[in-house]
């Protein structure tokens, strides 16, 4: 479903996973996240085959051969009829995927003779190879798996005789691999064992996040000069850091634990090691991986303008809007994040009543929304420690309630994490 959703419908894996998990709790597919491709002795097919009336299937259902099993949902399956106003417009095309491959896993095979014909012009031999369609199969509710036009071959019989219509030497030269596409990527990381379904789109998700790849026209993943330096400076301090190996003996050890021939314990405490080793190798050799990040970037303390006041030591932090955009406090040597996509100003020169950094305002483009926030509050969830709040929020887990200065005199507070406003004292003259 990923790979498809990517290559063919545009959508990028994160997207076509939140997406699948939309229309799963709406009602209208199966539990996407699952690695299943085989139906259970007792799945209804016909149950699930009604829910789509007009389906053209007309020569009865062909029961699907036996799949991967892996133990913990069926396939991905329509539950239900949807239209696309009722799942909006990438919901239904992603609906309509899963419907379409549902529906031809049932169909009958796509039959077609394949045909080789040998011949000879001069005295240098050549061969080509056609295809004829016998019957369309699944290919009815899946077109594009159908055999093409430019595929068929014409009529023929041993020994006849054609005339070349032209003949041409044409010159070309090879060039280097593309850029892997995302459908490609995911590919690789199935085959050498690195993530699950669930867990594929939030890896990929996580290297465009971090600017180290970007996606290009085509869905294509273009490294970025910081993932080029990163990868080169991983390989040169331990290979293994970069490489899928320790990474894929770690899912295959979790598999042996899910059919019960691992000890939980036992792996758990070898992973660790080995991971503890490396950690420790990786801080004791981190010079390699500076030479390489001072070859190609700037020191962060010269980079970006200032923008607001370190609550720490009230000195200017600077602004980074190279991505990941953030705050740079070159006195106390840190580094605050900040919420990405949008234009980040200073807010009115008001300070955050739990810690003093100044508030700066986040705009989401052109006439999106904007909301203000603390760097400082914003890069440390959650609050509980802090003092200076009124009290915990009612609504999300980890917020705090904190009065908002300048609501006078409809004064009110406002949760630092979540948008529960609470308002209170209306008439008051003063409240602090």
């Amino acid at each position: 479903m990923l790979r498809v959703a990517s290559s063919a419908l545009g959508m990028g894996p994160q997207h076509t996973m939140q997406t699948a998990e939309r229309l799963y709790t709406q009602g209208y597919i199966s539990y996407p996240r699952t690695e299943t491709t085989h139906y259970p002795e007792n799945f209804d097919l016909k149950g699930a085959l009604k829910q789509q009336i007009n389906c053209p299937i007309r020569d009865g259902i062909n029961r699907p051969r036996k799949g991967t099993d892996a133990g913990d949902h069926p396939p991905i399956t329509p539950m239900r009829a949807a239209s696309e106003g009722e799942v909006g417009s990438d919901g239904w095309r992603l609906y309509e995927y899963i419907t379409r491959h549902f529906i031809a896993t049932v169909s009958q095979d796509c039959k077609f003779l394949q045909t080789t014909v040998d011949f000879v012009i001069g005295t240098e031999a050549f061969s080509c190879t056609g295809k004829t369609l016998i019957s369309p199969g699944y290919t009815v509710v899946m077109p594009w798996q159908g055999i093409a036009l430019e595929e068929a071959m014409p009529a023929c019989e041993r020994g006849d005789i054609f005339t070349v219509e032209e003949m041409k030497l044409v010159e070309r030269q090879t060039s280097p691999p593309d850029y892997l596409t995302e459908a490609e990527l995911i590919t690789l990381m199935e085959k050498h064992g690195i993530g699950t379904d669930a867990s594929i789109p939030v890896h990929i998700n996580n290297i465009c996040q971090r600017n180290y790849v970007t996606v290009e026209s085509g869905r294509k993943l273009k490294p970025t000069n910081l993932g080029v330096v990163l990868v080169h400076g991983y390989y040169k301090t331990d290979a293994e850091l970069v490489l899928p190996t320790i990474r894929s003996a770690v899912e295959k050890q979790l598999n042996l634990i899910a059919v019960g021939k691992a000890n939980y314990q036992q792996v758990l405490q070898h992973t660790l090691d080995i991971f503890k080793r490396k950690f420790h190798y990786f801080v004791d050799s981190i010079t390699s991986m500076d030479e390489l990040m001072e070859v190609s970037f700037s020191p962060i303390a010269a980079s970006g303008k200032p923008l607001s006041r370190c609550g720490k030591c009230h000195r200017f932090m600077k602004y980074i809007q190279a991505k990941p955009c953030r705050l740079h406090c070159s006195h106390c040597d840190e580094t605050y994040s900040l919420p990405q996509n949008g234009a980040i100003k200073l807010y009115k020169e008001l300070r955050c009543p739990l810690d003093d950094f100044e508030l700066v305002l986040w705009t989401s483009g052109a006439r999106g929304k904007s909301y203000p926030l603390c760097p400082y509050c914003f890069s440390h969830p959650p609050f509980r420690d802090m003092k200076k709040g009124i009290g915990q929020c009612v609504e999300c887990e980890n917020g705090v309630l904190v009065l908002d200065p300048t609501s006078g005199p409809k004064w009110r507070m406002a949760c630092n994490k979540c948008n529960v406003v609470v308002h209170f004292f209306e008439h008051a003259h003063k409240v602090q």
